[in-house]
């Protein structure tokens, strides 16, 4: 097909300046004209494909995130982060690096999903990244935005000495504590356990550093540490270490006397470990707080059936070593 004597082909080889000579509009210029010119100089436009809810993404914010780059003339994306199973919390300004896009992420909602059209000076500039990106490359890019934390506390907190952090109030500490515990939770619900375990411990750090002024603030200190000892728990039986997640536990405990959670965490890391005895321990006083529990009841089974299994291995070979003994005679 001919275009102004020029076969749609060749378009594609051609710089932005032939085609302007020629009067051919590229895709992307087509593409610009129906959508907003989000900082009025041309450099980046937006479409809205789905709408978002709720405040914009601040400045500091880590973002949960998938997006795919593209090239005009490409089908296939030059980068993209939808092959993961789950989208990684990302940091503006640190994981985010590509000046256009960290602004385009700065226009979006939680669960919006659009689209981006960079300018060379907002994403690979004149010379662009050879091989990948040509020089002076426009580039659109597809975002979905599903979650965001806001860490601009949390990197102010960590800029502190650790003088200057037991002078600031409490209650931004446990606010930063919160802000910690809730990026181990997103990482853990996408099973990187290790990356949750990281920021659980970063959290404990927190408040293990922080020197209470008087029992009232102690007992604050030790209700914000509780739930987290028990995600640290429960984190390293994720990552197959039951005697650090019953080392948790029993710190749990250690706040929390008879905290149903606790016992049946350090149940679990017993049962692991194989201590049988242990493990029962834990979980019958488990079992007496909550006796219609699903979960403590279907591992006290687990736990039968193990030990019997055991026993049973040992009467076999016991019942092999008598066997032999009544041969050599």
């Amino acid at each position: 097909m001919l275009r102004n004597g020029v076969s749609l082909g060749l378009v594609q080889f051609m710089d932005q300046e032939e085609r302007h000579q020629l009067g051919l509009n590229t895709p992307f210029q087509r593409l610009a004209r129906h959508m907003q010119d989000v900082l009025g100089d041309g450099g980046i436009h937006k479409e809205v494909v789905r709408e978002g809810e709720g405040p914009l993404v601040p400045r500091d914010a880590s973002v949960s995130v998938h997006f795919s780059g593209f090239l005009e003339y490409a089908d296939q994306p030059f980068e993209s982060t939808r092959g993961s199973k789950f989208p990684k919390l990302m940091k503006l300004g640190k994981d985010v690096t590509l000046w256009g896009l960290d602004i385009s992420l700065r226009t979006m909602r939680r669960g919006e999903f659009s689209r981006f059209l960079l300018q060379p000076r907002f994403a690979f500039g004149e010379l662009g990244c050879p091989p990948l990106i040509p020089p002076g490359a426009t580039v659109l890019y597809e975002v979905q935005v599903f979650d965001y934390l806001d860490s601009a506390k949390v990197d102010e907190f960590f800029e502190l000495s650790l003088e200057e952090q037991n002078l600031v109030p409490l209650s931004t500490l446990l606010s930063v504590v919160k802000t910690e515990r809730s990026f181990g939770n997103r990482c853990f619900e996408q099973s990187y356990y290790d990356d949750a375990k990281d920021r659980y411990k970063q959290a404990m750090m927190l408040l293990r550093n922080r020197e209470p002024a008087d029992e009232e603030e102690k007992k604050r200190v030790e209700e914000a540490s509780l739930p987290i000892l028990l995600n640290l728990s429960l984190t390293y039986l994720r990552l197959e270490k039951p005697r650090k997640a019953l080392q948790f536990g029993q710190r749990a405990l250690e706040i929390s006397p008879g905290n149903t959670k606790a016992l049946f965490r350090c149940g679990q890391a017993c049962l692991e470990m194989n201590d049988y005895e242990k493990a029962q321990e834990y979980l019958t006083m488990a079992q007496a707080k909550k006796p219609f529990d699903t979960d403590i009841n279907n591992l006290l089974r687990k736990l039968a059936h193990r030990y019997n299994e055991e026993l049973d291995k040992e009467k076999h070979m016991c019942s092999k070593m008598f066997s032999a003994l009544k041969l050599e005679k």
